[in-house]
């Protein structure tokens, strides 16, 4: 019967037009296809969590940048301190090795 079937296309659709014409046969078949059908509210409550998720993702950004930004300033005003303390130790060091010894080469000391 299987046979009869894969071979001959008409059988195959005289077997769907019979069962089609079957109330009860139509009526499983159309609630076997709509378990596997995305409804109108399924799509609309899919778009409704993408938009929640957005406006999720777009607030964490936003603080993000908000903490990126401090963490910046912080490192500016670090590093800014830092370089002022280095060139203050640069001028300390050249001054206690290279003043003595230019006094020296002058004569004063």
């Amino acid at each position: 019967m299987v046979d009869l079937f894969e071979k001959d296309a008409s059988a195959r659709k005289r077997l769907a037009e019979l069962l089609v014409s079957e109330p009860d046969v139509r009526l499983a078949i159309i609630n076997a296809v709509l378990r596997d059908v995305a409804t109108k509210s399924d799509i609309q409550e899919l778009r409704k969590e993408i938009s929640e998720l957005r406006a999720t993702t777009k607030q964490d950004i936003q603080e993000l940048r908000k903490e990126l930004k401090g963490d910046i300033e912080t490192l500016r005003k670090e590093m800014s301190s830092n370089f002022r303390w280095t060139i203050g130790v640069i001028i300390t060091v050249w001054g206690a090795t290279v003043i003595p010894i230019l006094l020296k080469l002058v004569g004063m000391i």
